[in-house]
């Protein structure tokens, strides 16, 4: 698989409670430089962010993170907010009480509402994996099919394992006109190549443009103005 397709499916991501401006400066200054999907970062840093990278590369965050057991409330203020702010898309994780105790509608109703906020951004919705059995993951995948919004993400990073590629092949079949994106877990560059060829379509790492900048720094005389 071409090196530029997969950078082109990364959300470069920093999501670290420690981050600062000058690591999330950075973080977007790779994003354009790789031409990188989106740049994913902490709701606080993307208004700064959004003026800082002028049009350059859409500014993503998270919403209900990483727990997700905020209100439906609270994650739509933090979605039409950060909309505001200038993010282009939106990571929302569902709660995930509601999942354990089959309130389906409810989980439906609260995406839908988030998606709403969002005021035509793209959405992306965290079930967080690795806390659901399969039925569970099959359920959910069902849900974000018969929802508003636009993808389906394996994890949050933060919940104790990442994407992996049975997740993949299950989600991938069984949610119906969404995309699929794989994150968490993500090291290598054949980490992200195999969840490519599994069908996702968008990758959340921060892991991949790590490894691309450290093969740049090896090979001297490669041609860095693909890049520019």
């Amino acid at each position: 698989m071409e090196l530029q397709k997969i950078l082109n499916a990364v959300d470069h991501t920093l999501l670290k409670q420690t981050a600062t401006w000058e690591e999330i400066r950075r973080l977007c200054d790779d994003g354009i430089r790789f031409h990188t999907a989106s740049v994913c970062i902490p709701p606080c840093f993307v208004k700064q962010a959004a003026d800082y990278v002028e049009g350059k590369i859409p500014v993503c965050t998270v919403i209900g993170f990483p727990n997700g057991y905020v209100t439906t409330a609270v994650k739509c203020y933090e979605a039409a907010e950060a909309v505001e702010n200038g993010a282009a898309e939106i990571d929302m994780v569902i709660n995930l009480g509601m999942v354990k105790e089959g309130r389906y509608d409810d989980v439906l109703r609260e995406i839908n509402h988030v998606k709403k906020a969002c005021d035509g951004k793209l959405l992306k919705v965290i079930i967080e994996t690795c806390m659901l059995t399969e039925q569970e993951k099959i359920r959910m995948c069902e849900i974000v099919s018969e929802s508003d919004a636009d993808f389906i993400k394996t994890s949050t990073g933060f919940g104790g394992s990442g994407a992996t590629a049975r997740d993949i092949e299950l989600m991938v079949a069984n949610t119906k006109g969404k995309r699929v994106k794989a994150a968490g877990g993500i090291k290598t560059l054949e980490d992200a190549e195999e969840f490519l060829e599994l069908g996702a379509e968008r990758l959340g790492t921060s892991r991949v443009v790590s490894e691309v900048k450290a093969m740049v720094q090896r090979v001297n005389h490669w041609d860095l103005s693909f890049f520019s």
